[in-house]
């Protein structure tokens, strides 16, 4: 019998997105080929901790927030660079904890998805899913996402840019001058429409500004784009295929954190979206597009807005988008033809190939 891929499922992190995280690592677990797969739980709490969670006491649910939560309790573990044949550390030394072939990164937001934890995990030499240093970086920046799009002609909505030390210069009169209203304002790095506000009038734009600067210290201020909702998902490396587009008809304002996570009929979600062939040949085409200008790899989803049923315009890339039950990504590769369990064996083979395709580069002069 062949021996299984060793794969280490990471979740939690440090970010307001912590307990999406939980709820998409659940679904991956539940999912997972257990046949094929031996797979190790390894949570980070909210302080940084990474812990070994064992699954009979993994994600246990709140009864407040009816969102999991992760018990800060189990073995305290490190990852340790250079250490080939047993990079995963018990810090009380009583566990041999061996080594990993993958890490499957299931962290939204700061601190998981911006390219820390991949650096973290290139430095161990073990292979992980999903783009890599760059490609996470970029895709967490709206700002410079935004820009290297705009540059590549894909067309974006028209933005603004305020850091915290700029922002005084950019009120609610110039903001409406340049952009009109309704406006959004959310943090530059962040996902999961965390911070996210719709701003009407002044009093709106002031609260908004510094709720976004509790969440990041730099902020985008973007006009309202009057279209439908939709998203792409993406799958590859080097030759990258686009998923069927699905829809997104929120019954909230916009497509919140609530609609997302908490409210199960927040949002009716259409797939595949009722699009001509053309106009879904068009988006699929773009998303890839989108994917490979942001340098991305492994997997990501691609939202737009499709303005007058004919302009697309891209909002933004998610790299490790949503693993929920109700989320996106696996719902468009299934309607696809590729199922939840195949789509994380397709993910963990792509995280193999190109750690060996790098395993082959140079790294001196002989």
């Amino acid at each position: 019998m062949a021996r299984k891929i060793r794969v280490g499922i990471l979740f939690g992190g440090q970010s307001a997105e912590h307990e999406v995280s939980l709820q998409s690592a659940k679904n991956i677990i539940d999912a997972i080929d257990t046949n094929k797969y031996e797979v190790v739980l390894i949570g980070i709490d909210k302080k940084g901790q990474w812990h070994l969670n064992e699954e009979s006491r993994f994600l246990l649910p709140t009864t407040q927030s009816e969102l999991p939560e992760l018990p800060e309790s189990g073995e305290n573990l490190a990852l340790v660079p250079g250490k080939h044949d047993e990079q995963l550390v018990a810090l009380s030394g009583q566990q041999r904890l061996g080594s990993l072939d993958v890490i499957f990164p299931v962290l939204h937001g700061p601190l998981g998805e911006d390219g820390t934890v991949q650096g973290l995990l290139k430095l161990t030499n073990i292979a992980f899913v999903g783009a890599g240093v760059l490609g996470s970086a970029v895709g967490m920046d709206k700002d410079v996402m935004k820009r290297l799009l705009r540059d590549a002609g894909i067309p974006i909505a028209r933005f603004i840019v305020a850091s915290r030390y700029s922002s005084k210069e950019i009120g609610f009169d110039y903001a409406r001058g340049q952009l009109g209203l309704p406006l959004f304002i959310k943090p530059a790095n962040l996902g999961s429409s965390v911070g996210i506000q719709k701003v009407k009038d002044g009093e709106e734009f002031e609260r908004a500004v510094c709720d976004a600067f509790n969440y990041d210290n730099k902020i985008l201020i973007e006009e309202c784009i009057d279209g439908r909702e939709m998203e792409c998902s993406v799958l590859g490396n080097d030759n990258p295929t686009a998923s069927v587009p699905g829809e997104i008809l929120p019954r909230h304002e916009f497509y919140s954190y609530e609609a997302k996570y908490l409210d199960e009929n927040g949002a009716v979600l259409e797939i595949p979206a009722r699009l001509p062939s053309e106009t879904s040949e068009r988006i699929r085409q773009l998303a890839i597009k989108t994917f490979s200008v942001l340098c991305c790899e492994g997997m990501a989803r691609v939202d737009f807005f499709l303005r007058n049923d004919s302009e697309i315009i891209v909002n933004e890339i998610n790299t490790i988008p949503g693993f929920t039950r109700i989320s996106m990504y696996p719902k468009l590769w299934e309607a696809t033809g590729i199922s939840y369990s195949e789509l994380i064996d397709k993910l963990i083979e792509l995280a193999i190939e190109r750690f060996e395709r790098e395993k082959r580069l140079k790294t001196d002069r002989a």
